[in-house]
């Protein structure tokens, strides 16, 4: 009989979980079958984390295709991203999965791929409606934000693509109407990348970046080879590329200034991207993760003017000084001292860094020393979320993997095309620890996967999570966490500022600790989530106070605000009853 060993190190496992060191040893295969799976159910059962994968019984039935032919066209390795949002009112969470679509030398396919919106009718159970919502169009799409243009109380959808870009105008009756050569935004034939919209100069209308990764078309295509096969070549083969910036004028169309406030001079090869209060200072800025080449962080200036100051702030490079194949972009205060720091996915062999912020004037890239780069280090990390899954009040790190070169198995032991996700779990000790072995079947599945989005998908007062897989379907992952922590989510609504509150500064105050967020369009991996602020408060039974900082300078202060629920803050009114109580 052969001997089975199992040993389990108190540096992999999570705080308040972790078990002494432990060696099974036995001559019996089946007696150390049972062993092992007692010590795992005891690891999972002390791990307040639980995520359970519950795709199958959801009615959803998207695949993804990237349009591959064999001919390995670099677009191919970053489609694609997603968006949870609500986009017909009802207090359900909806999901928007983005597709390819056929590239030359692959076979035409009929019905021909595109995109996939799914209504949430509770309990998970979701209801494709693409076609009713008027979504049909078979573009190659990358990237996409969701934010409410046009101030009309409904969420609006720009997709950026392998082409032209398109703008969705959301009608409030379930369907949507693509109005992207009145608004102007088409912007012409670019690989796309992430976008969100912001408010940049506070005037209550939501402008729109757009980032773009490389200069490539079929006629400069190229590829590699590894140990004789024929493999993906990187961002650096092709030309960079300017980022777009557009001006909202408030009646339906948007200007270009790109060159006026300073984005089109600085050139990379954009991935994600997020636009997020940096320094504190009460406008946004914009964080574009760069493949292969620095990252920028686009410091808002006023009047209307950008600065490029990723250098200086210590946010371009790793703590090695070196560039990195960036992907991600993900924003929160994971250490509750009161400033935004930024975690970035990164290429196989470059753990995901995580910048911490020294009150806004530098940041300091801690993977190490925080352990938040733990499992990352052979794979591929795409789709990012900080956040709290156990509601301890303390932000949790989830990464999606899965390597771009489809045949890397061939050739490369040290990694896989096919990869487990990884969660990381905040002690609360100025370290993460992985638990992605603890932590539920939802983080067994071995795919390659790309966008990542994060939110209450049933209404029960904790973070779900939706996983766009390459060439693959869907993973979807229900919350489970066994705890008895209370928690808030906070819907903003403005009235002289944009309506969707994007850009707002959230800060909840609950047992002497005090969190912040905002509200972001566009984030992680060309995807967008998380418009609903989640605050998880711990044994907290009572919140201090709710402080709104909105976009243009108002700021709100409420109490007797309650726990275990979703409350409405409208600017100027404050704490308002939900327009729909969401049902779960």
């Amino acid at each position: 009989m052969p001997v089975i060993t199992k040993e389990i190190t108190a540096m992999e496992a999570p705080a308040g979980c972790q078990p002494t060191r432990t060696h099974w040893l036995t001559t019996g295969i089946a007696a150390a079958v049972v062993l092992l799976s007692v010590a795992l159910q005891a690891a999972e059962s002390a791990c307040p984390i639980q995520i359970t994968d519950v795709t199958r019984q959801t009615g959803i039935h998207f695949r993804h295709t990237d349009g591959s032919s064999g001919r390995h066209y670099i677009v191919e390795t970053v489609a694609s991203g997603l968006a949870t949002f609500d986009y017909n009112g009802d207090g359900r969470i909806d999901i928007l999965f983005l597709n390819g679509a056929p590239l030359p030398g692959s076979p035409a396919q009929s019905p021909p791929p595109r995109n996939a919106l799914y209504r949430n009718d509770g309990k998970f159970k979701f209801t494709d409606v693409t076609e009713a919502a008027g979504l049909t169009d078979t573009s190659y799409h990358l990237g996409v934000c969701v934010g409410d243009y046009n101030n009309d109380g409904f969420p609006d959808v720009y997709l950026n693509n392998f082409g032209p870009n398109i703008l969705y105008r959301n009608n409030g009756d379930g369907t949507f109407t693509d109005v992207t050569r009145e608004a102007g935004v088409g912007i012409g034939n670019h690989v796309g990348a992430g976008a969100c919209f912001l408010d940049y100069d506070g005037d209550g209308h939501l402008d729109l970046f757009v980032a773009n990764y490389v200069g490539f078309n079929f006629e400069n295509h190229q590829i590699s080879h590894m140990n004789g096969l024929e493999a993906y070549v990187g961002p650096l083969k092709f030309p960079t590329t300017a980022n777009v910036l557009f001006h909202n004028n408030g009646d339906g169309t948007f200007t270009d200034v790109s060159v006026a406030s300073g984005i089109a001079a600085y050139k990379g090869s954009g991935m994600g991207v997020i636009a997020a209060d940096f320094d504190n200072d009460g406008d946004t800025d914009i964080i574009v993760g760069n493949d292969l080449r620095p990252n920028f962080v686009l410091r808002n200036e006023g009047g209307g003017k950008f600065k490029e100051v990723g250098v200086s702030l210590g946010l371009a490079y790793d703590s090695s000084g070196n560039v990195q194949g960036s992907m991600g972009v993900e924003c929160a205060d994971w250490n509750n001292d009161g400033w935004f720091d930024f975690y970035i996915t990164t290429y196989q062999r470059q753990p995901c860094s995580l910048y911490q912020s020294h009150a806004g004037t530098y940041f300091e890239e801690t993977s190490r020393s925080t352990g938040a780069g733990l499992g990352t280090y052979p794979h591929v990390k795409w789709g990012v979320g900080m956040v709290d899954f156990d509601n301890d009040g303390r932000r949790d790190i989830f990464v999606a993997c899965g390597h771009l070169i489809d045949n890397v198995d061939e050739f490369d032991s040290s990694t896989s095309y096919a990869a487990r996700n990884i969660v990381l779990r905040n002690t609360a000790q100025g370290r993460f620890v992985n638990v992605s072995d603890q932590c539920g079947d939802g983080l067994l599945p071995k795919l390659s996967s790309r966008g990542a989005a994060f939110d209450d998908l049933d209404n029960d007062g904790d973070i779900d999570v939706v996983i766009l897989n390459s060439r693959r379907e869907p993973t979807i992952l229900r919350n489970d966490s066994r705890t008895t922590n209370h928690w808030l989510q906070v819907q903003l609504q403005g009235t002289k500022s944009n309506r969707d509150g994007v850009g707002a500064r959230v800060s909840v105050t609950a047992g002497g600790v005090t969190q912040i967020d905002e509200v972001h369009s566009g984030r992680s991996y060309q995807s967008d989530f998380g418009k609903r602020l989640q605050f998880g408060l711990g044994g907290n039974t009572r919140i201090d106070e709710v402080l709104v900082r909105w976009i243009g300078g108002g700021v709100e202060v409420i109490r007797d605000v309650g726990i275990d629920r979703l409350v409405r803050i409208v600017e100027g009114r404050g704490l308002v009853a939900p327009p729909q109580q969401p049902a779960k």
